[in-house]
This record gives structure tokens, sequence and C-alpha cells, in this order.
């Protein structure tokens, strides 16, 4: 990093994976005054990137042509791409990295797929282990982040400049994503068990009973509003959660758990990601768990 980008605050971003998390992020970011933003996505040659694309264009992100091109002269890239892809992305860019960039690893992957990660960019990039703790809508750049590794000090002053919030926790690679992971097992556990317990109770034509008998052990619970807040993430988001649970599954193991109940929270989290895609579905998202219930048994048995 040079002296004038730390004294201008405007240093040269690089976004490598360019969904809704790197598109959001962007879009804050330019609006906080930072210029010079490229992205790269895999998907942009092709049909299905087209949305990607035109997002890039609407807040003013240069789209590259390639990693390589993305990366050129970038003094921060961030990654964010999907679970499976985040080791891939960084063999993309590590020969094209110049002048040391800081690499902010914003995938949700297992501690050990970080440290992997950090020992094949050694050399090229100052690497950061980054847990992004809160949805990213709507705070976007300014969502809370946990970092780590050996650059989280000096890149923290950098990236608290620009706006974005967050907590240094350890200065060992993948401490902020064990504590991610291992959190999810509850977040994404107790979303899954939702839909099952509600969608059981909906089948039997208890949900009413069913909900009111719940704040007998919670009081302090609303349920009607955590099922209706759970089941729509789900719906809109399941596929991505079942890919971030499997991740979850691979840390638990590094520790030497079995994740019994992981494994489960996958099937539900997976399934409901594909039936949340149906318009049926989709139509009932802000009218409530009784409504989604139905259009999601309906979806089901249509399916089946």
């Amino acid at each position: 990093m040079t002296t004038a980008m730390t004294r201008r605050n405007t240093p040269r971003i690089s976004f490598i994976g360019f969904g809704e998390a790197g598109q959001a992020i962007a879009s804050g970011l330019r609006e906080s005054g930072i210029e010079q933003i490229a992205a790269w996505d895999i998907l942009f040659p092709d049909a299905a990137g087209a949305k990607l694309k035109a997002a890039g264009a609407q807040h003013g992100v240069r789209l590259a042509t390639s990693a390589a091109d993305a990366v050129r002269d970038a003094d921060m890239v961030i990654a964010a791409v999907t679970a499976a892809s985040s080791l891939e992305a960084a063999r993309s860019v590590a020969p094209h990295l110049k002048s040391n960039p800081y690499y902010l690893d914003i995938n949700s992957v297992s501690p050990g797929r970080k440290i992997d990660t950090a020992a094949l960019l050694n050399g090229r990039a100052r690497y950061v282990d980054v847990a992004v703790i809160a949805p990213i809508h709507p705070a976007r750049h300014k969502t809370p982040l946990l970092i780590a590794g050996p650059h989280a000090d000096a890149v923290a002053p950098l990236l608290q400049e620009l706006e974005m919030k967050l907590k240094i926790v350890s200065t060992e690679t993948g401490k902020a994503a064990a504590i991610k992971m291992i959190r999810s097992v509850m977040i994404k556990g107790i979303e899954a068990l939702t839909l099952e317990c509600f969608l059981a109770a909906a089948r039997a034509d208890l949900l009413e009973e069913v909900t009111v008998s719940l704040k007998n052990n919670y009081p302090t619970l609303d349920w009607t509003k955590i099922a209706d807040y759970n089941i729509e993430r789900m719906a809109n988001h399941g596929e991505r959660r079942a890919a971030e649970m499997e991740e979850s599954a691979v840390t638990l193991r590094e520790l030497g758990l079995e994740p019994l109940m992981v494994e489960g929270t996958v099937k539900r989290q997976r399934e409901m990601g594909a039936l949340g895609k149906k318009d049926s579905v989709q139509a009932t998202l802000n009218d409530g768990r009784a409504a989604m219930l139905d259009a999601i048994s309906a979806a089901a048995k249509d399916r089946d």
C-alpha cells in the first residue's frame, strides 16, 4: 500500500466474486467515495452473469475481463465467492498480485480452508481472515465484521476509514472463520428446526396451539415473528446456507466433533432453498407463516 493511498483514503479495490455480498459492499463503498473498484465473477462470460454485470455498471464498478485484469494494481482484494470456490479463487489471482495487497477473504468457509488459502497467498498478498456476522443488507459495507490473522491490526485502521465496522478477534488466521462457522450451527440450525416444527404443526392443523405452547418454555420470544423471519430467510437463501453449513460440518470435524445436527440442517436448508425458488412460495413470503407453510407443503407435494 502506498503512502498516497493511505493519506487520501482511496484504495484501489477489486472484488473476486460479485454476487449479493460483493455487490452490496461495492455499492456502499462507491457511495462513500471510493472510485476505483473493479470486479470479476466467473459468471461474467455466461448468460447467468448478465444481472451481475448490470449491477456493476449501475454502481460504477469496472467490469474486469478476467481475474488477472480485476486485481491489476489493486491495493485490496475482497474475495466473495461461493464456499466451494474460495481456494480456487485465490489460485486464480495469486500469480497476478502485485505490491503485496491486502486480501480480505470474506467467504463462509472452515478455519482450515482459510489457513490453506493464507498459505497459498503467502508472499503475494497480506491475507486477512474475515467473517461477516450479520445480513449484508441494509448495512452493506458497514455490516459488522470479525477479522483475524497477522495483518488484522495493520488493515483495521484503513477499513475503519472506509466506514467498515469490525472487531479484531485474533492474530491467528482461522479464528474469525471459526466463530462464524460455530455460531452458524445454532443460527442456521434454529432456522431449520423452526421450519420443521411449524411445518408439522401446520399439517396437523395445530399451528396456533403449537405456537402458544412454545411460550411456556421461551416466554420472552415471539415465535410468530421468529417463524416468519426464519422461513423467509431459508426460502430466499437456503441453498447458500446449506453450503455454509457444509463448511460448519468441516469445522466441527476439524475440532474432532461429529456434526450430527449440522448434517440435518444442511438437508433441510437445501430442500427449502429449492422449494423457495418456486413462484408459488415466493408469492407468500410477505404474507406470514401460515400462508408460507401452506405454499411450501403444496410445492413439496407437487415435487413428490
